[in-house]
């Protein structure tokens, strides 16, 4: 054990908006492992200040004065800076939360950088480069990197593991979507900051967890992981067509991201799954995958989910209720979520990350998840440049 048991995991945020919030409200429900909150630094000090007040936390003026007050560096930060904030945590001698992606490649000492035309061979090289940096940090340093990717801890998820793990079977095909208006981030939109559009910022989750599906197969039945080996994908620019009608329901004015992506992975052992994201879809967030096995099939549905079925005749009644994700309107037929943040896995996921950290063991959302997805979709990058060709996933 890392920690005895009078003295807490001491966790500071680094970024102060969307991710810092849903953060908080995680950690928040860890229960049998200790924690402390103990501050938040940011680049904007309006917002770092407003949000310590907020949670009754310490503002730090800068990032190396949080890390010396810490044991867990929390990156609630732009995709762009997670490599050297990480890599800067770990040589500091601290674990390392990072929000997905993990990272990726962001043109940031190209001039004039367009992420929709820049060489996608560089990209990919790039990318991988960047997790092999991460890697080799934490390797040295001896500490955890969590790899924030809740639809690993979602209970559909999770559920289909232990069946999985339990009967034997084998994923022959899996297929899975998230998708929905438009992210919540000012960042998203241009690649110098998200690293690429619909693939990378939605596509990234579900991927996730058919790789981490996968990995599970392979550890239950011999000890060692099945990985991603090709991919193939096409991505489209749909709200950027000269063509499009905008109605105003979808977020676009995209720079020079993409807004619809599929990507096909072929594993190791020759088995398949399909992945579909997009920007395009009304009425809340479409979260699911389906996986086929060789003795049974599960549909894992995150969003919407039937638990609750509510009819509303007048807006206004729900005004004051939180219903779900981007629902567009509360007035019918709805689903509200009874605990949106447990069925996607949130509570569950900052719980293993603070007890791999106490406990001294590996989450089970870890940097080499982390670095097989970039892997991944930054060949499925390379693979729509090329109008579909199959390409080599060059793993870590």
């Amino acid at each position: 054990m890392e920690h005895s048991v009078q003295e807490p995991v001491r966790i500071g945020f680094v970024g102060a908006r969307f991710a810092a919030n849903f953060h908080w409200d995680g950690l928040r429900r860890v229960y049998g492992v200790p924690v402390e909150i103990v501050g938040v630094t940011s680049q904007t000090a309006d917002t770092r200040d407003a949000f310590a007040r907020e949670k009754g936390i310490r503002a730090f003026d800068s990032f190396e004065e949080l890390c010396a007050a810490v044991d867990v560096v929390d990156l609630c930060t732009p995709p762009s800076t997670h490599e050297r904030l990480g890599i800067q945590a770990l040589r500091a001698g601290k674990h390392v939360l990072i929000e997905k992606p993990f990272t990726g490649y962001f043109g940031a000492h190209v001039d004039g950088f367009d992420g929709s035309s820049f060489p996608k061979q560089q990209m990919l090289e790039e990318a991988t480069s960047s997790c092999a940096r991460l890697l080799d940090a934490a390797r040295a340093s001896g500490k955890r990197v969590c790899y924030a990717e809740n639809w690993v801890y979602a209970p559909t998820i999770q559920k289909e593991r232990e069946m999985l793990a339990k009967s034997g079977g084998q994923i022959l095909w899996m297929l899975g979507e998230q998708s929905h208006s438009g992210s919540h981030s000012p960042y998203y939109g241009s690649w110098k900051f998200s690293g690429g559009g619909s693939l990378v910022g939605k596509g990234c989750h579900p991927l996730s967890a058919a790789l981490y599906l996968k990995r599970a197969e392979g550890e239950s039945r011999n000890g060692v992981p099945i990985r991603p080996a090709t991919v193939s994908a096409r991505t489209h620019d749909i709200t950027r067509l000269p063509s499009y009608r905008d109605e105003g329901f979808l977020r676009a004015g995209y720079d020079d991201i993409e807004d619809y992506a599929q990507i096909h992975i072929k594993f190791s052992d020759g088995t398949v799954a399909d992945i579909f994201s997009s920007e395009l879809v009304l009425g809340g967030v479409h979260n699911w995958l389906e996986v086929i096995c060789n003795n049974h099939r599960t549909r894992c549905n995150l969003n919407p989910t039937n638990a609750l079925e509510t009819f509303n005749p007048k807006e206004e009644i729900l005004r004051d209720v939180y219903v779900t994700e981007k629902i567009g309107t509360k007035q019918g037929w709805s689903h509200p979520a009874p605990d949106e943040a447990w069925q996607h896995g949130y509570p569950q996921e900052f719980q293993d990350f603070m007890e791999s950290i106490y406990y001294d063991r590996e989450p089970r959302s870890g940097i080499e998840l982390a670095a097989d997805t970039i892997a991944a979709v930054y060949a499925g990058y390379l693979s729509a440049e090329r109008g579909g060709a199959e390409v080599e996933v060059p793993l870590p």
